[in-house]
């Protein structure tokens, strides 16, 4: 079953089930994948929806950063449940000690050697870790790989 077709069938549990809350983030997500799909004009793939949960993520991560400082705690409450719900659909995280493997695997593979090589480690690192890190924490380590 793809990742869509789960997300879908979710949906429909939460509205047999009157969940409202749940219904309405599912909905977000369906709505994005939905918007990605129109805009792309192309069916997504488990790879590109996993692309669009990480952009959501990445989005509620930062709304809960905001929402905390500006004291919204009602708020805070709202975007952690949604975060929560989307890193459901997500693949299980790499630990600390696989991320540190696989990004200096990838920069002995790419033949990285300063920080002038990041660009590349980092589009051969973000296809492995889609969804599995968060790619802010992946740039930081491998910018203190590469020694910067």
């Amino acid at each position: 079953m793809s990742l869509k077709s789960r997300i879908q069938d979710d949906v429909k549990i939460a509205m047999r089930a009157k969940e409202r809350e749940r219904l309405g983030a599912l909905r977000l997500i369906t709505a994005a994948i939905k918007q990605k799909e129109v805009d792309d004009r192309v069916e997504l793939t488990d790879e590109q929806v996993l692309a669009v949960l990480d952009k959501m993520v990445k989005q509620r991560r930062e709304s809960i950063e905001q929402y905390e400082r500006a004291g919204r705690d009602d708020l805070v409450a709202k975007e952690q449940y949604e975060l929560e719900l989307i890193q459901a659909y997500l693949p299980e995280p790499l630990s600390e000690e696989e991320l540190a493997a696989l990004i200096r695997s990838t920069i002995a593979d790419v033949g990285a050697t300063s920080i002038k090589d990041m660009g590349p480690v980092m589009n051969a690192l973000r296809e492995q870790v889609q969804g599995r890190a968060d790619m802010k924490s992946v740039s930081q380590v491998v910018r203190a790989q590469l020694g910067a």
